[in-house]
């Protein structure tokens, strides 16, 4: 397998792409790709966005598609995999964890800060699903972040292994806890942490509920399938997410802009739409006709590409 079948688009003749990596503030290595226009002059300074992935997500789906089509319209763009995943370093994998998620889009924002060619005072951030609400939480305290975009944001600190935190009784929320308690002890003794079942099945029929089959379709099948997304992470990672709200201070983004995109048929509109009315101004919400949640992550004929220029040209001005 070459290096171009890693991705699940085609490099477009107008950018390059190239490989980085660096440290986050925990000392783990981020691998990244940095796409730039392909009339690049080094020599100047560029607006630059750094893009997240979907929860469980890699560089080489969807933000990949998203960086090379901001390159193509004159951004330098860093499209990275979380700590835990893909190439990234840290042990063990898969974990998933709210402040060292948050932290990769700060350091992504660092390498991009120290690049000679981009302007660190025009850098912005797109998170996608849950980098939607990873993006929006570090923009909350890092104030390089000038401008987010959050598409089909997830808030991931909603959710545990079994649904929605805001729908569990106490009961259910100590059984849960419970759980994932005795989980430790088990994990600390193998030395192994258990991965919660894959949220993208592999077989579908037509018993599959329609959101695993949406993400099912995307990550298990070849239109979206990449060896390093495995739609898993380590049991005891719910833990953390229940303990920390990540969207807490949305108002302290104010006054730089929020750019919230869902589609109308998206099942996780109601993230933005919360969002949204928590969000301090300036904020928009901009839903797509026609678009569910995982059409945000490849399918550029209706992914709002010019939205996306039109928000970063003027608040990266």
């Amino acid at each position: 397998m070459s290096a171009a079948d890693n991705y699940i688009f085609d490099l477009d003749e107008n950018v390059t792409r190239t490989p980085v990596s660096y440290k986050s503030r925990y000392g783990i290595t981020i691998s990244a790709d940095l796409y730039r226009p392909k009339d690049f002059d080094e020599s100047q300074e560029y607006p630059a966005v750094v893009i997240g992935p979907p929860y469980s997500g890699v560089k080489e789906q969807g933000p990949g598609i998203y960086a090379q089509e901001l390159a193509k319209r004159g951004f330098v763009a860093l499209a990275f995999d979380p700590s835990y995943t893909g190439y990234s370093g840290g042990e063990p994998r898969q974990v998933s964890s709210p402040d060292i998620f948050v932290e990769d889009f700060s350091a992504g924002v660092d390498f991009l800060g120290t690049r000679d060619f981009v302007d660190r005072n025009r850098v912005g951030a797109i998170g996608i699903c849950g980098s939607g609400g990873f993006a929006l939480s570090a923009a909350q305290v890092d104030r390089r972040i000038k401008a987010v975009a959050a598409v089909v944001m997830y808030d991931i600190g909603r959710l545990n292994e079994k649904g929605f935190l805001d729908s569990l009784t106490e009961e259910d929320r100590n059984r849960a806890l419970d759980a994932l308690a005795e989980q430790r002890y088990a994990d600390f003794e193998t030395g192994t942490p258990a991965l919660n079942p894959r949220f993208s099945p592999v077989d579908i029929d037509e018993n599959t509920d329609p959101v695993s089959r949406e993400f099912g379709e995307f990550y298990s099948r070849k239109r979206g399938y990449h060896h390093n997304a495995l739609s898993q992470f380590t049991l005891t990672s719910a833990m953390a997410f229940m303990n920390f709200p990540l969207l807490s201070k949305l108002e302290w983004i104010s006054p730089r802009p929020i750019l919230l995109v869902t589609g109308d048929k998206a099942h996780s509109k109601y993230f933005s739409d919360d969002a949204y009315k928590l969000a301090a101004e300036p904020k928009e919400l901009y839903v797509v006709p026609g678009a569910g949640h995982v059409d945000m992550y490849d399918k550029t004929d209706l992914i709002p590409f010019d939205k996306l220029e039109e928000f970063f040209t003027k608040n990266l001005a």
